[in-house]
């Protein structure tokens, strides 16, 4: 793939928003590979995505996000993120005993659908640390109790901050993460969680959902925040099931589905298709 540059935007709407945007790549020779753009007209804002080459574009790098501002960032009220498609993202992944969404990524990783680099999986058990080394990845085991919690915390976002992680995905991690670490990486950690929540919670969902006669089981992956599972969501989706499903067939289905949604949501965020708006995302196709 060529040397691009992906402008992430929004800001209130009003006429003209996309030619300005078009004529500022144009006018410095990018050639424009993809756009996408949306009105929100409820709330009256714009958004957009636009991606382009680099090749014989006439600003350095260095200065794209600069020039944007001065020309016509500042004077329309735009928030905007600028990316690079040169650099990879680093990934770290947090996991404790399940293993159906760490070998997912991992698979994923090693044939390149993935483009990441992924320098360290955390667990607060030993249970993973054969599937890391066979993708030759460092695992780091670090416990938590609720006396040890918040010092492990802080250590390990010491060590991400040396590792220049840039995300974070928890793989089925099954701790509560604190209100400063996920204020610390505010829309750079991402969750897994089946839909049951917050209809069947508690540590036997898919028996209470058994019981309970359901037809559909799904899964939601999302941004981490303070309010437990009410992050902004990334991507969901389900599976149909019926009377003759036991509860391991809801489990195994419902493992399919939480692998499916969370590498979907991985993906959008490795090739920078989201952007978070208070509560919600908008996922540029």
């Amino acid at each position: 793939m060529p040397d691009c540059a992906i402008l992430l935007i929004h800001c209130p709407d009003q006429p003209g928003l996309v030619a300005l945007v078009t004529e500022f790549v144009h006018k410095n020779r990018g050639n424009i590979l993809n756009l996408d753009q949306h009105v929100d007209n409820d709330l009256g804002h714009f958004f957009m995505r636009i991606e382009w080459e680099l090749g014989e574009f006439t600003i350095p790098r260095g200065k794209i996000s600069e020039y944007f501002a001065t020309l016509i960032g500042d004077a329309y009220g735009m928030h905007w993120q600028l990316e690079f498609s040169e650099t990879k993202p680093r990934m770290a992944i947090f996991v404790s005993k399940a293993s159906h969404c760490l070998y997912d990524i991992l698979q994923r990783y090693a044939i390149g659908e993935f483009d990441c680099e992924i320098p360290a999986i955390v667990s607060n058990h030993e249970s993973l640390r054969g599937v890391a080394q066979r993708f030759d990845i460092p695992f780091h085991y670090c416990p938590i109790t609720k006396e040890n919690k918040v010092v492990q915390e802080e250590k390990t976002a010491m060590f991400f901050e040396e590792l220049r992680v840039d995300v974070i995905v928890l793989a089925r991690y099954m701790q509560i993460l604190s209100d400063d670490f996920c204020r610390r990486y505010e829309n750079r950690i991402i969750n897994i969680h089946h839909s049951f929540l917050p209809a069947f919670k508690g540590a036997r969902p898919y028996h209470n959902a058994f019981n309970r006669g359901v037809k559909i089981i799904g899964a939601t992956s999302h941004y981490v925040t303070a309010d437990l599972d009410e992050g902004p969501i990334i991507a969901q989706d389900v599976a149909h099931v019926s009377h003759r499903d036991g509860v391991n067939d809801l489990k195994r289905i419902g493992r399919d589905v939480e692998k499916r949604v969370l590498s979907k949501a991985i993906y959008f965020q490795l090739q920078h298709r989201i952007l978070p708006f208070g509560n919600r995302t908008i996922i540029f196709n």
